[in-house]
């Protein structure tokens, strides 16, 4: 499990690929959270809208839309992903309803896997935090990407 992870927005991949070594820092807006999966949770994320539900979707429906890595993954524990733009999308387009809804499934399936140990971060407002960066991202033409260590 990642202890530290910033969503991020960047111009492009090749700027996203340059926080590999120290993570974004303050060069780029972003959203910070800990103690969370970044790529089964933009996989949540995505399956989310494509197919809106409350229920928590089995494991292998999210292998389907697993993000792609920015940088080649090395041994070293840190992973910069790209958020895909339908995914970018959607988060700019989201309404509060859709957000509340999408945290209490996040949220359930997070208790499910982690029991005591699952992130105490408000997820509602890391997903607010993140539509807040995509719709952005959408405004500029640049990208939402995820860093994690």
């Amino acid at each position: 499990m990642a202890r530290d992870i910033v969503f991020f927005l960047a111009p492009d991949d090749e700027s996203a690929a340059g926080t590999r070594q120290r993570g974004p820092g303050k060069a780029f807006d972003s959203v910070t959270c800990r103690f969370i999966e970044p790529d089964s949770a933009i996989a949540e994320w995505d399956t989310y809208f494509e197919e809106p539900s409350a229920e928590i979707p089995h494991f292998e429906r999210l292998h389907e839309r697993w993000p792609e890595y920015v940088t080649a993954p090395l041994n070293d524990g840190v992973e910069v992903f790209a958020l895909p733009h339908r995914l970018t999308r959607a988060l700019a387009d989201a309404s509060p309803t859709e957000l509340a809804e999408l945290a209490g499934r996040w949220t359930t399936r997070l208790r499910a896997a982690d029991g005591d140990d699952m992130t105490d971060d408000d997820l509602l407002a890391v997903l607010e935090g993140v539509s807040r960066l995509a719709a952005s991202a959408v405004d500029t033409g640049g990208g939402l990407y995820s860093w994690s260590f």
